[in-house]
């Protein structure tokens, strides 16, 4: 560029210096993004997240999402027998809410939290989701689930708008398995939880409403970044999330 500018003057000196410049059509503005359909976040409330949720799902349905982060991606694939949780992710993600956030607590053997940072820009309504417990929804690892307040705050069990996380859990025997949790597993859950690992003592008490299908190991490495004394990763681990299917 600054080698053109010097070449200005001497351009100049040319015969066609003292000519009218050829008039050029002013450059078109860039295209703009068309609007995201569904529900304005804003519109999200206690009140009026179950009816704008449940029909945002039957009209934009999906089944897949891609998770980015540094360490990798992880695939996951949403339940459909838990239809208020999975609009509501669906939308967070297509509005962009999530690709503002970070993994904010993360627990070695437990479990990584994201959906909130210090840098947002997308503000929500406080609003919650009633609870959509399925029997056969476990929190083996690599379950996707929504955080909440505990039962003192919260009798009803109403899950966060936006807090969720993932399960990286240890292997436990069956023993182990049974006495860390009041329900009663399924012989199919207990093999799970001593060959793949998880968390039981969550089960029945929060909202599983999907799976990490591809991508498990992002988890241990998002489970294995230092942390500060509130268990935020000392170095933020972005999120990005884009809804395949």
């Amino acid at each position: 560029m600054k080698s053109y500018l010097l070449c200005l003057p001497f351009l100049c000196l040319l015969p066609a210096c003292g000519q009218r410049a050829p008039e050029t059509a002013a450059p078109a503005p860039p295209p703009t993004a068309p609007p995201v359909p569904g529900p304005d976040l804003k519109a999200l409330t206690d009140t009026t997240a179950v009816a704008l949720l449940t029909a945002y799902g039957r009209q934009y349905p999906g089944h897949e999402v891609l998770l980015q982060t540094r360490h990798g991606n992880m695939r996951i694939r949403l339940y459909d027998d838990t239809p208020l949780h999975t609009a509501n992710f669906l939308l967070l993600a297509r509005k962009g809410y999530f690709d503002q956030t970070v993994f904010n607590r993360v627990v070695k053997d437990f479990a990584i939290q994201g959906g909130t940072s210090d840098h947002l820009t997308t503000r929500l309504n406080k609003y919650r989701l009633p609870p959509e417990i399925r029997a056969g929804h476990f929190h083996k690892r690599g379950a996707l689930a929504m955080a909440r307040y505990d039962d003192e705050q919260n009798p009803g069990r109403l899950s966060s708008s936006h807090d969720f996380y993932i399960v990286q859990g240890k292997k436990l025997t069956p023993y182990e398995a049974q006495s860390s949790t009041n329900r009663e597993l399924t012989p199919a859950q207990l093999r799970t939880y001593a060959t793949q690992g998880g968390t039981p003592s969550l089960d029945g008490q929060y909202t599983v409403f999907g799976e990490v299908v591809e991508g498990l190991d992002v988890i241990d490495k998002i489970a294995d970044e230092p942390v500060g004394t509130d268990n935020w990763p000392v170095q933020d681990v972005d999120i990005k999330v884009k809804v395949l299917q």
